[in-house]
């Protein structure tokens, strides 16, 4: 189901009008709490691929370490294999260089920045063995360098469908591993949203 509702969506994104393409595209089911609010429309799905990637890092809690992430780092195609999008963080322009989860378009290199309102484990949904869903609200846009926009209506991103992805169990356990780096490999369907 999820490859019919990818390739429908690129399909719509290419052949239809703007109004019929929030008719034709049915949005994905997700738990409650990641669902995109009223008023928005899917305008792009693609599935990513790439790696989630952690450094051992001081906690809270003197002598403590544990895993944390630093980028996600993937590449979004469409059902064709077409390169669509790179995943990764990076500073936000317009929000005084905080780091963002960012999306860049390989067409245009217009870039959406954003940040996690919700995220889900529910076991209904999310393979306990995967990252969680997440629902992502867009923060800041920057348009390319020849005023390319392909990304920048985005309102909202939902990660979805995901597999693999979590931090290592093991191999950052004493502070004589700070630093370690562990690069594990995932999927994901992202789920693109504009303003209808």
């Amino acid at each position: 189901m999820r490859n019919y509702v990818t390739a429908v969506g690129f399909a719509l994104t290419i052949a239809l009008p703007q109004a019929a393409r929030a008719q034709a595209i049915t949005p994905p089911q997700v738990p409650a709490n990641i669902q995109v609010p009223a008023g928005n429309e899917i305008f792009l799905i693609g599935r990513g691929v790439g790696t989630q990637n952690y450094v051992c890092s001081p906690t809270t809690s003197v002598g403590q370490v544990a895993w944390t992430l630093f980028t996600p780092q993937a590449t979004l195609f469409d059902d064709a294999g077409n390169q669509l999008i790179t995943h990764f963080f990076s500073p936000s322009p317009s929000e005084g260089g905080i780091t963002r989860v960012t999306w860049q378009s390989s067409a245009d290199t217009s870039t959406i920045f954003g940040k996690a309102n919700a995220s889900s484990t529910d076991p209904a949904f999310v393979d306990p063995n995967a990252v969680a869903w997440l629902l992502i609200q867009i923060t800041a846009t920057k348009v390319g360098p020849t005023g390319g926009a392909a990304l920048t209506p985005t309102t909202f991103v939902q990660r979805i469908h995901t597999v693999g992805g979590l931090a290592p169990s093991t191999g950052c356990d004493t502070p004589t591993q700070l630093g370690k780096k562990a690069f594990i490999p995932y999927t994901a369907d992202y789920v693109f949203f504009k303003k209808n």
